[in-house]
Order: structure tokens, then sequence, then C-alpha cells
């Protein structure tokens, strides 16, 4: 499958407005998109910063759904968004869940790689981090979303509840240690957020 992500920075006075048009407008005008397969939505109420994912069953769908897409992102974040960054993505792992309840959390670790060892970063969280972090308490899913030819990539995780994020601080630390000094691999940043919304759908 294949991801695009919106990474959208604002007034956070204006978030909750967003969030009502992304989880309402959005999510209809998605689920019409062929080859639509789920969504996520998370947010930094605080800071004022908003991330979205959208999957796709194939390439030729993502590419197919970016211009009525873009012009429906920029209806509903213009009045929010005073930054936006889109970026494509092929899903290289992927567990995810069906929803999430109230008060999940999101980790996303953004990193850079040498494209030559795209496989290595592969199996060293298919392998290595994911199984791992399904014996974590509260663990609900996470993906290993990358760019081959850029050499850029992020890991997501959501956790059900605050307690359980929280607590897994320390441990995953730890991994991400590791499959950074297995692969090469170089952490740009760590950041989180509230899990608003995650939609999935089977593959057709």
């Amino acid at each position: 499958m294949f991801v695009r992500t919106t990474y959208a920075t604002g007034d956070p006075a204006k978030l909750d407005e967003a969030v009502r048009k992304m989880t309402t407008e959005g999510t209809q005008a998605l689920e019409r998109e062929p080859g639509f397969r789920g969504a996520g939505l998370f947010v930094d109420r605080e800071v004022g910063t908003l991330l979205t994912g959208t999957w796709w069953e194939d390439e030729e769908a993502l590419r197919a759904s970016a211009e009525r897409m873009g012009e429906l992102r920029t209806r509903m974040l213009s009045p929010f968004a005073t930054t936006l960054t889109v970026d494509n993505w092929e899903a290289a792992v992927a567990t995810r869940p069906e929803s999430v309840g109230e008060g999940a959390r999101f980790r996303m670790v953004r990193m850079r790689f040498d494209p030559s060892r795209a496989d290595d970063l592969i199996d060293a969280f298919e392998n290595g981090a994911l199984p791992k972090l399904r014996e974590m308490p509260g663990f609900q899913g996470g993906a290993l979303l990358i760019d081959r030819a850029a050499g850029e990539g992020q890991v997501g995780a959501i956790y059900a509840d605050r307690e359980s994020f929280v607590a897994s601080r320390g441990p995953v630390a730890v991994l991400r240690g590791q499959a950074a000094s297995k692969t090469g691999a170089t952490v740009r940043s760590v950041e989180e957020f509230e899990a608003v919304m995650v939609v999935s759908r089977p593959p057709s």
C-alpha cells in the first residue's frame, strides 16, 4: 500500500474547527475515492500541529486522488494552517487497528537512511522492533513508511491510552537506538500526538 501524509501547523485556537472538517467532510470525501484503504488524524492541541495519513491500495490510486484531495485539503485546512507539507510514501511494513478509542496516543519518528539500505531498515522494523512493540501493553499498531529514492522514512505507533503511551517511552527509545545502530539510519525527530481518528478498510 501507499500513504499520503499531510503535516500542518497553525493557530491552536483554530485547530478544533479543522479537526471537525477533516472528520466529517474529509472522511466522507475519502470514502468515495477508488482505492481508499484508511486514514488517521493526529493532533498536538497545545502546539497547534495536525498530521493526517491516508492509505491507498496502490500507487495508481494514490496518484489518481491527488488533485481532488489537494483541493479538499486546501478548503478544509486553509483557515487553520500557516504551514503545510504533503509527502507520499510506500507502506513498507504496517499493522493497523480498525479504529481507536478516546484517549489513544500516537508517536511519530522521522528518519533518514542510506537508500541502498532500505531493505535493512525494513527488516529491522519488521523482525526486530515490531515484535517487541506488540508485547508492550496498550500497543495497537505501527507502520514504517519510506521513500526509497530520497532515503527518508517515518515510523508511527499507536497506543490505547496515555498511561501505556508514557510507559512505552523508555523501552521504545532503546528499540529506536538499536535500529539506528544496526541500519545506519539517523533519527531526525520524535513527535507525540493525540490520536483523534483512525479508520481502516480491507483491500478489495
